[in-house]
């Protein structure tokens, strides 16, 4: 009851909230950037808001759990990759005038075509971003209130596009930040909550984990999925008529569906190629994806996805144009870097009782609850289900304000970049999205979330983060050289994907690098813009392009169509003032 409670405020509030955007509706820039008028302080926490989504939320815990210490080698990557757009990327893209990556590629470039390969790049990400928050949502409703996993699903797939359907950015923004402060208090709380009631021995395990090798109390496990596990001696369930019974040594198959209680002090299977919480190497530094053995490679793979990609996340990025200016934009990116620091000092707290509380979901593949799981075993009564009532509703802050953004810039790449059209047709765009998007999350119960979402880092890293640095830093890029720069991120990201899956007989390193293919995807992307653009000329326009881009505003600059922002970018007689101070600047982007 305290969960549908909690869940139903969420919703209703941010539907509630989206309503209040539907009076100052009337262009698209009013839909995709909101006018441009958004104050740096609540910009940042409505890019904080859109930023921590069920990978921060749930995925970073679920995967300490599974994985071990080094899955917080993920927070400092998504933390660092601010750093990194605060120093380059921020303010210029907000001097660009653009309302979307597709639109700054094509006015800094002049290409349509490599604004619509732009566009194909939004959806990909979008899709692979999108489809992990709503497969959590329906996830973490079902552990912690019986309901079908599909509800969950369409739950939150009904109330992100009606509220960006009614209100766009200007709701979006709203709703994001209001769901940061919620979801900060609803993560803080109940960490300093469980910390003080789990008792000094259980504090003491967490900081000197030991193997999970045996069920101390009777426990039931939910297989939403199809499992294979390898049974050792000692494995006792129980049955129908409540006695336990033995299950004979070897592979055990679970269908999904099953509900398996295992005895207690029962000894614990382990899923087939996988380790159990706690086991030696456990508490490494590093991160050892799938047991592969080469943890250094594995955990700077993970860093070059989460930096380089939070560069390049379109969601991201569109945020920043709804700043007044250059300058609200990089005050917008160095506050977000000071509230997310904050926010990530907890998921470690909640994997690390995690594993010692509620080591079991790992062999359901249901860590991804493992934060939400976690109040109930600690208190069983009134206590227990209000936190978990309101970790219930922080998780679904989470992925609604993750979703928000997402399906906005992916109704912005249809109905605006892909076929131009107005308000109404990228209305009629969310809601298209929405229902091709959840559809996908219903088959995506077997995926893991936290993987998905750094494959959308990866593929942002590896085309849009190579595009915006070159594109803003560089004066030779060409439109020809950064086609191409795109195409081979865009191919050799999910080419490494797809082979991936297929897990081919392989060395370690080598599956490290299909599976997470940042470290070779992304410098393959950056040399073939650069060798590319060094055999063709860039277009006279290019200089007066760029010191659009690092010149202070001396006005407010508005976006009424692609010709008006062309020419500002000097695809025309546009030209820069005779001044030293400009003499000075093209000097220096000329070498």
């Amino acid at each position: 009851m305290i969960v549908a409670f909690a869940v139903a405020t969420v919703l209703l509030t941010t539907l509630a909230i989206g309503l209040r955007g539907v009076a100052a509706m009337r262009t698209t820039s009013d839909f995709l950037v909101a006018s441009r008028r958004v104050s740096p302080l609540l910009n940042s926490a409505a890019v904080s808001g859109e930023y921590l989504s069920a990978a921060s939320f749930l995925g970073v815990a679920g995967l300490m759990v599974r994985d071990g210490v080094g899955a917080l080698w993920y927070p400092v990557g998504f933390t660092a990759g601010y750093i990194a757009m605060l120093a380059l990327v921020a303010a210029p893209m907000r001097r660009s005038g653009a309302l979307t990556v597709p639109d700054f590629a094509e006015a800094r470039l002049g290409s349509p075509a490599l604004r619509k390969l732009a566009a194909v790049v939004v959806l990909v990400i979008g899709v692979l971003y999108l489809v992990p928050q709503f497969r959590t949502a329906g996830l973490v409703l079902s552990v912690v209130s019986g309901t079908p996993y599909w509800v969950g699903v369409l739950l939150s797939g009904v109330a992100v596009s009606a509220t960006l359907a009614l209100g766009g950015m200007r709701a979006a923004t709203y709703v994001q930040a209001f769901q940061f402060v919620l979801k900060l208090v609803l993560f803080i709380v109940p960490a300093v909550w469980l910390l003080t009631q789990v008792g000094p021995e259980v504090r003491r395990e967490a900081l000197h984990p030991v193997e999970f090798t045996h069920f101390e109390a009777r426990t039931p496990v939910s297989f939403r999925i199809d499992a294979t596990l390898d049974v050792p001696d000692g494995v006792r369930v129980v049955g129908r008529d409540g006695e336990g019974q033995a299950v004979p040594p070897g592979e055990w198959h679970v269908p999904a569906g099953s509900t398996i209680v295992f005895a207690e002090g029962s000894a614990a299977p382990v899923p087939k190629d996988s380790v159990a919480p706690g086991s030696p190497g456990w508490e490494n530094p590093l991160l050892d994806l799938g047991g592969s053995g080469h943890p250094l490679l594995a955990t700077w793979a993970v860093l070059v996805a989460t930096m380089f990609g939070t560069m390049g996340l379109p969601h991201v990025i569109m945020r920043f144009h709804t700043s007044p200016d250059g300058r609200a934009a990089r005050r917008t990116a160095a506050l977000t870097v000071a509230l997310l620091g904050v926010f990530y000092i907890f998921p470690g707290v909640y994997g690390m009782l995690g594993r010692v509380l509620v080591p079991h979901l790992y062999l359901s593949g249901a860590t991804d609850s493992a934060v939400v799981a976690l109040p109930a075993q600690v208190d069983a009564g009134a206590m227990g289900g209000l936190f978990t009532g309101l970790l219930t509703a922080g998780a679904f802050a989470a992925f609604l304000a993750t979703s928000l953004g997402l399906l906005l810039v992916v109704s912005g790449a249809i109905s605006h970049d892909l076929v131009p059209g107005g308000l109404r047709q990228l209305r009629v765009a969310v809601v298209g999205a929405a229902a091709v998007v959840v559809p996908l999350a219903l088959l995506a119960l077997s995926f893991d979330a936290s993987t998905l979402v750094t494959w959308g880092f990866t593929v942002a890293a590896s085309t849009f983060c190579p595009l915006l640095v070159l594109g803003i830093w560089w004066s030779r890029l060409t439109a020809t050289g950064a086609v191409a720069g795109v195409s081979a991120g865009l191919l050799a990201s999910c080419g490494g994907f797809a082979l991936g899956v297929a897990d081919p007989p392989v060395p370690g390193w080598v599956s490290i690098l299909l599976v997470q293919p940042a470290p070779w995807s992304v410098p393959l992307a950056f040399a073939t813009m650069v060798v590319v653009s060094l055999f063709g000329r860039p277009q006279p326009w290019a200089t007066a392009a760029m010191l659009r881009l690092h010149l202070h505003e001396h006005r407010r600059m508005t976006f009424t169509d692609r010709s008006t922002l062309a020419r500002d970018l000097g695809h025309s007689s546009w030209t820069a003032r005779r001044s030293s101070a400009v003499r000075r600047i093209t000097r220096r982007l000329v070498r």
